[in-house]
């Protein structure tokens, strides 16, 4: 038996890494050729910086690097407000009414990518004609908003259902006001959730790709849309540097909030010992 339990750990664990090899040898093989002295994406002949040195230089590329930061920190902040406020608002419904908007909530997601990127260039066509609304910032800006608020209202509403609705009903018979009660009980409360929805939120609008390119116009680029033109003429290497460092950060990013994560679990079993 214990011969056969051996075996099966063995094909499980080489199953495994296979499974991992199949994932992330591209994304090897990308960060080893951001490296390489020649163009060549055949033949290593040599290690080199030059191409991070290069790609620090090219203005185009961090022109629509800033401006991807610029407008995933605002959509993700103002779909994290405006999700919170609707997802208290949805838990506060009846049950037929909430059933009805939670519908509502999940189609956006459901909907793919495409379908929305062309409804909403489709949208902003038809306002450019009334308002005079230009292709740009503001588009692109209004479009992420609309596609990561829906992750935020299903980030935090499992979070209000946990909550004990009875502490913000005693911090009413307390002397807080309605306002004060959701301030200091249960934001607190539900900040988990809030942050969560908040990084799911950053995370797909730094990502996206279809939606922005149908309403981004020439003026205002993010950078996966300067990626895909920069790629359909030739794979230039300074983009497998930026690869390379974007794919880096992220997962220091992800050891990090593991890390966090993992301090918060302990401290928590700690207490309820």
């Amino acid at each position: 038996m214990t011969s056969v339990k051996k075996k099966r750990k063995i094909g499980s664990n080489l199953y495994l890494g296979l499974v991992f090899l199949f994932l992330y040898l591209p994304i090897i093989v990308m960060m080893v050729f951001s490296f390489n002295e020649s163009k060549s994406r055949a033949n290593f002949t040599g290690f080199t910086f030059k191409w991070y040195v290069d790609l620090f230089k090219n203005d185009l590329i961090m022109t629509s690097f800033w401006n991807t930061i610029l407008i995933a920190v605002l959509s993700s902040v103002i779909a994290t407000i405006l999700g919170t406020l609707a997802a208290i608002g949805i838990s506060n419904m009846k049950k037929a009414a909430r059933k009805t908007v939670m519908n509502g909530t999940y189609l956006p997601i459901i909907n793919p990518e495409i379908v929305t990127g062309v409804s909403l260039c489709l949208l902003f066509v038809s306002l450019a004609g009334f308002f005079g609304l230009q292709f740009g910032f503001t588009t692109v800006l209004i479009a992420h908003i609309t596609f990561v608020l829906p992750y935020v209202i299903l980030n935090v509403l499992p979070k209000l259902r946990q909550m004990d609705k009875s502490i913000y009903e005693a911090a009413l018979d307390l002397g807080c006001n309605p306002w004060k009660a959701y301030w200091k009980v249960v934001l607190p409360e539900i900040m988990p959730g809030i942050f969560a929805g908040f990084l799911m939120s950053f995370t797909y609008s730094l990502d996206d790709f279809i939606i922005t390119y149908f309403v981004s116009g020439s003026g205002f680029q993010t950078l996966p849309v300067t990626i895909y033109g920069m790629v359909r003429k030739k794979v230039n290497p300074q983009i497998n540097a930026l690869s390379t460092i974007l794919f880096v950060v992220v997962l220091l990013l992800l050891i990090l909030m593991n890390i966090k994560s993992a301090k918060s679990a302990k401290k928590a079993k700690e207490k309820k010992y």
